[in-house]
């Protein structure tokens, strides 16, 4: 036969199981319920199909970074439906042309921190240093180098001056901005 205090604790435990169901039902007020309006996404979208009709008009001048030969190109012009021949205006690059930009690399480091030191010192002393490539991380090759400048003999001029000032004697190579 179960005890007084088995009885007791069994009803308390009924009880408080009730209370933890149905009190937060109680509490919780009413309810309101909220149905947002949505529209459904057409599959395709109407669009004006006049526009896949019109033909592209050729530019009237295009600009060209690499230097080429002159170019005849036909445009055809809508107005008149006649093709006519454009002979396209193309610089011609300079014979035996040598003018670049100049850089003197002072050196390559693996140690970041000497060379990020470095490349302070040179830009408080008032030189263009920098320092590429310009993500390098620790543990990779830097190069640490001053200029570009398109006068070779100021550059060559410059590095005496930073022999002297950092002990390390610079080599001046041609600039490539492509692949620095």
């Amino acid at each position: 036969m179960a005890t007084q205090f088995q009885n007791r604790l069994v009803g308390t435990l009924i009880l408080v199981s009730l209370g933890i169901i149905f009190i937060p039902d109680v509490f919780d007020g009413k309810k309101a319920h909220y149905q947002e309006n949505f529209e459904a996404i057409p599959l395709h979208e109407e669009f004006d199909e006049s526009v896949m009709n019109e033909s592209v008009k050729m530019p009237e001048e295009a600009d060209s970074f690499m230097p080429q030969d002159p170019v005849m190109v036909t445009v055809t012009n809508d107005d008149a439906d006649v093709a006519e021949p454009v002979v396209a205006k193309v610089q011609a690059p300079k014979e035996g042309y040598q003018d670049s930009a100049w850089v003197i690399r002072l050196g390559t480091f693996r140690n970041l921190d000497n060379a990020e030191n470095l490349v302070a010192t040179l830009r408080s002393k008032g030189y263009p240093a920098q320092l590429l490539p310009r993500d390098v991380k620790e543990g990779e090759l830097a190069r640490v180098e001053v200029g570009p400048d398109v006068s070779k003999d100021k550059l060559a001029s410059m590095t005496a001056d930073l022999e002297s000032l950092t002990g390390l004697k610079g080599q001046l190579l041609r600039f490539n901005p492509l692949n620095p």
